[in-house]
């Protein structure tokens, strides 16, 4: 800044400014520099500012039993309503703000928290969800419901029915059928269900603890929490050939048997290598990979060069399928923590 300001004795303060490439407001700036920080001015107080005797006014009507549970709105319009005036309605809110008493005083719901269910299942049989869905009829306001269970791990529907409503009895009826027929050793199964009615009836539990199966629930609003069954209900009504609405329940139970034949028997799902719910429920879904692979590598040795990444393979069954997989923090190559 020196060099600058002998230069400009000379030349003046624009051509100096030029010669050095430094604009003049640059110069003007540094020539006359703050001394005091603007952190430690001391700003006056404006006129209109409440003195402190007012401020704890304020404060005292708001503490007192009478305002005690009031908006300062209402405290406000209470007093003038008294011929009182102390201070305008965002005054008493950022007085109150300053002392930190701006916040909710009524007592609110607080609701449970609660945890995620976590899944595995490695085989058929280990896990079944179910759900209930609408059907809608020809009768407005009037649906039939479908009863679904599906297995978590080969995506099979062993127990289905439609009924004119929806009952614990009926649920009762379905579940333990299905378990008879699938011939459920105890102690070997979960069924999750999501929070309806139903699946949280006493008659359902009442069932389950005399079959000795463990029971599991959704989290509320979560859909996520029973993707099987929501996803298998999807793939019904995405069907070309599911009706828009159903006549006689008489007609409606042989069309939905068809369509869960179809979903059985003869859907290739995705999810479970491009298999059937039934190949794989009934364990022939490796020796149908096996043939798989043998038809891909016959074609591999008769035309190598199509495969630049080697030989083929078909693709694998999952060896377990989760419901909210837990996430593994790796912290050291020889422990893994499961948060």
């Amino acid at each position: 800044m020196t060099a600058i300001t002998e230069l400009s004795r000379t030349t003046g303060p624009t051509a100096a400014c030029k010669h050095l490439a430094m604009s003049r407001s640059t110069y003007y700036h540094r020539l006359k520099p703050r001394i005091t920080a603007p952190s430690l001015i001391v700003r006056p107080s404006p006129p209109r500012t409440l003195t402190a005797e007012e401020r704890q006014i304020i404060l005292d009507f708001a503490h007192s039993e009478r305002f005690i549970d009031a908006s300062p709105a209402e405290i406000v319009y209470v007093l003038i309503d008294e011929g009182i005036y102390i201070a305008s309605e965002r005054s008493f809110y950022r007085v109150l703000a300053d002392n930190n008493e701006i916040r909710e005083r009524r007592n609110l719901a607080r609701r449970p928290h609660y945890e995620a269910p976590e899944l595995l299942a490695t085989a058929p049989n280990q896990v079944w969800t179910w759900d209930i869905t609408n059907l809608k009829t020809m009768v407005r306001g009037v649906s039939y419901k479908l009863y679904d269970i599906t297995d978590m791990f080969s995506r099979y529907h062993p127990g289905w029915m439609v009924a004119e409503r929806e009952s614990e009895a009926l649920a009762v009826e379905l579940i333990e059928q299905t378990c008879l027929r699938q011939g459920i050793p105890k102690h070997s199964l979960t069924i999750h269900a999501d929070r309806g009615s139903s699946m949280r009836s006493g008659s359902v539990a009442e069932l389950f603890s005399r079959l000795e199966i463990t029971k599991s629930h959704s989290r509320p609003y979560c859909s996520n929490d029973n993707p099987f069954s929501e996803s298998a209900f999807k793939t019904l009504k995405y069907r070309p050939d599911f009706p828009e609405r159903f006549g006689p329940i008489q007609e409606a139970r042989p069309i939905c048997g068809k369509l869960f034949h179809w979903v059985n028997y003869v859907h290739r799902h995705s999810g479970i290598a491009m298999l059937t719910p039934a190949m794989v429920h009934f364990g022939q879904a490796q020796q149908i990979i096996n043939n798989r692979d043998k038809v891909l590598l016959q074609y591999f040795e008769q035309h190598p060069g199509r495969f630049l990444r080697g030989k083929p393979t078909a693709k694998r069954l999952p060896d377990a399928v989760y419901i909210n997989k837990p996430k593994i923090l790796t912290c050291d190559p020889l422990k893994k923590i499961v948060i």
